[in-house]
């Protein structure tokens, strides 16, 4: 019986994948098995890490903001700051928010102490 050549296909489809896995380190770089668990792997904690790298990022845009408005005021928080902005209807972002914070804290204690005095006039019940 004559000897049959494979087809170019499944060594295409492991040189994808050694390509990918070339950074492995160890067997995870070498042989095939490993390398499919291995990248299914590295696709799986990338895809789960994008959506915690936004919390993380909006964790610490927080706890910026929240550290600026502690210092401008006292008894003043986030929650509150947070809250009064939404009633004054001022659309600013957290990331706007926290870069003003560390970049001008002068802009951002104008901001606050407009949005204490907007809260004190409607406790006053003047708007």
């Amino acid at each position: 019986m004559t000897r049959i050549r494979r087809g170019y296909i499944a060594r295409r489809r492991r040189t994808k994948m050694r390509l990918f896995s070339s950074t492995f380190r160890g067997a995870h770089s070498r042989l095939t098995r490993t390398m499919t668990q291995q990248k299914t792997r590295a696709l799986g904690s990338a895809h789960r890490d994008r959506s915690r790298k936004k919390r993380n990022f909006r964790r610490l845009w927080i706890t910026r903001i929240n550290a600026v408005i502690r210092d401008i005021k006292v008894f003043y928080s986030y929650s509150l700051f947070m809250h009064n902005l939404r009633k004054k209807h001022l659309l600013l972002n957290r990331k706007i928010l926290a870069q003003i914070a560390i970049s001008n804290r002068n802009c951002l204690s104008m901001i606050s102490n407009e949005i204490i005095t907007f809260a004190g006039l409607i406790l006053q019940g003047r708007v």
